[in-house]
């Protein structure tokens, strides 16, 4: 049985790869999962049912730090990828598993949908697959490698969502309240602009003082929460901000919400996907697939405290009015190709129509 090699690096990657993993394995390919315990991937993977082998951890935002962790997390994963010999490695960005499939000639697929990120300058994937609004010229890649996919990567799964009331009662929240969901900026990626933080905080400040907005805040890690914390006691105190005190389906927290507001790219683009008003704080420099939503009017970008008071209209959303995704192109796409690079025919007619 051919063996995948699926490494989840961060917390987004978990929901994206869940149902990718159970097509695969419908398909007969035998797929072993790694993932780093950092960004709440643990208990997202818990969360999703989906078993992996724990190896690694975050080493912070310094980037000798970072350096460190990747030499050492790749000395980690070497172990497993000698067991199971793999005749594919995929990720969405796992720089560890990359360094490992070179070093042991393993066939990789890098799946990526922002071509701004860091990329090594000797070591590459013998596969990029990128969303369609990429384009080729901007992988840094021999063009007959680079793959793409119709959609964004969130409509993999979006379109699995069924929405589960019950988080309000969780959350304590009340029929009247004005819902915003807030992710902060990703203060430790190597792309992050410091001007998100102070427009994180603008944002806050702002919805504070509107009595009908609660705000449900999703910090990526507990340093990031204890700022929260640290920053608005008063909000936390009185609810007015709210840290869940379990892992959350993203998606219900989305659907539930009158409107999101976030740092970073997935959130933004999963409220993209769901039909949900959204706004974009990330200030790191802007990507195809986020300049794409912005044209299509489904994603709207605040630069700065200004657009946060002029452009964010706090107002209830009428549920009625979500988009609905009922295609999978994009998944059939994807596990098409990884099916295509593995020398197996498509099994699927509609894989096969996406190809």
């Amino acid at each position: 049985m051919t063996k995948i090699w699926i490494d989840l690096d961060n917390s987004p990657h978990v929901p994206l790869f869940a149902p990718i993993i159970k097509e695969l394995q419908a398909r007969g390919f035998d797929v072993v999962v790694t993932a780093r315990n950092a960004f709440q991937v643990k208990e997202l993977a818990d969360f999703y049912g989906l078993p992996c082998t724990l190896i690694g951890r975050h080493y912070g935002k310094n980037f000798w730090l970072k350096l460190l962790g990747l030499v050492v997390r790749a000395a980690q994963l070497l172990p497993t990828a000698l067991r199971e010999k793999p005749a594919l490695a995929v990720s969405h960005g796992s720089r560890s598993q990359l360094v490992v499939s070179s070093l042991l000639g393993i066939p990789s697929l890098l799946i990526a949908d922002y071509e701004h990120a860091t990329t090594f300058v000797i070591i590459r994937p013998t596969w990029v697959m990128v969303p369609d609004v990429i384009p080729t010229g901007s992988i840094h890649t021999g063009a007959d490698r680079v793959l793409h996919y119709p959609g964004i990567k969130e409509d993999v799964y979006v379109p699995r969502f069924r929405p589960d009331p019950s988080v309000r009662e969780r959350l304590a929240l009340r029929a009247s309240d004005l819902v915003v969901t807030i992710r902060p900026p990703a203060t430790e990626a190597h792309y992050h602009n410091p001007e998100g933080e102070g427009l994180f905080q603008d944002v806050v400040e702002l919805l504070a003082n509107d009595p009908r907005v609660r705000m449900i805040l999703l910090p990526r890690n507990q340093a990031q929460a204890q700022v929260i914390r640290q920053t608005w006691p008063d909000l936390v105190q009185s609810s007015k901000v709210i840290l869940p005190g379990q892992v959350e389906d993203g998606l219900n927290l989305i659907w539930n919400s009158d409107f999101v507001i976030s740092g970073g790219g997935t959130m933004n683009r999963e409220a993209a996907a769901l039909g949900v008003p959204v706004y974009s704080i990330f200030r790191g420099p802007m990507g195809a697939v986020d300049r794409s939503l912005a044209a299509q009017g489904r994603l709207v970008v605040i630069a700065n405290g200004l657009e946060a008071r002029t452009k964010i209209a706090i107002v209830p959303r009428s549920r009625a009015e979500a988009r609905q995704i009922h295609n999978n192109a994009t998944m059939n796409t994807i596990v098409g190709h990884i099916s295509v690079i593995l020398g197996k025919p498509v099994p699927s007619p509609r894989a096969a129509e996406a190809l």
